[in-house]
């Protein structure tokens, strides 16, 4: 991993510098990984669901409104911990992990918001429709699992430091 540009602190670790390079302890760093980056993911959308649906927007607001706040809360999640560990700047640690949280973020939210209008999650007409849970509690593993092959490779290549 290089460091960022500017940077005078030591070279940003792998944070899973503790496996061991064998494909089954990669396989649990990268679920790690996937999963913290699911916990943000999660809870903006979440919020942006709940918001769209109650407030009866169309579909496509509802989605954007998900997506951006998945994005803000993934990185809200991700940024504060290789701070403190890494004794970076805010602006070193998101020169650091833009990428491997876009892509990762990016491919769970596609995954994610398919997974629920197909099965109508989205299109609920109230938060009180079984459909709309039905949705989340299908497309939030979906997301896990479309994400975590993608994960795997970021960290097998260290093309991004992905925080667990």
């Amino acid at each position: 991993m290089s460091e960022p540009k500017n940077c005078h602190k030591k070279p940003l670790a792998n944070p899973h510098s503790n496996h061991t390079g064998s494909s089954q302890s990669m396989a649990k760093t990268s679920a790690q990984a996937t999963m913290h980056c699911l916990t943000g993911c999660v809870i903006g959308e979440v919020i942006g669901l709940v918001l769209g649906v109650a407030l009866g927007w169309p579909v496509w607001l509802t989605i954007t409104v998900a997506v951006i706040l998945a994005y803000i809360f993934g990185f809200a999640l991700a940024i504060p911990p290789i701070m403190r560990r890494e004794k970076l700047t805010f602006s070193q640690t998101m020169k650091a992990i833009w990428l491997g949280e876009a892509i990762s973020i990016g491919v769970m939210e596609v995954v994610m918001n398919g997974v629920d209008y197909w099965i109508g999650g989205i299109q609920a007409m109230s938060l009180s429709e079984p459909i709309f849970y039905i949705g989340l509690v299908v497309a939030i593993p979906a997301g896990f699992l479309a994400a975590w092959p993608v994960n795997y490779v970021l960290l097998k290549k260290e093309g991004a430091v992905l925080a667990n």
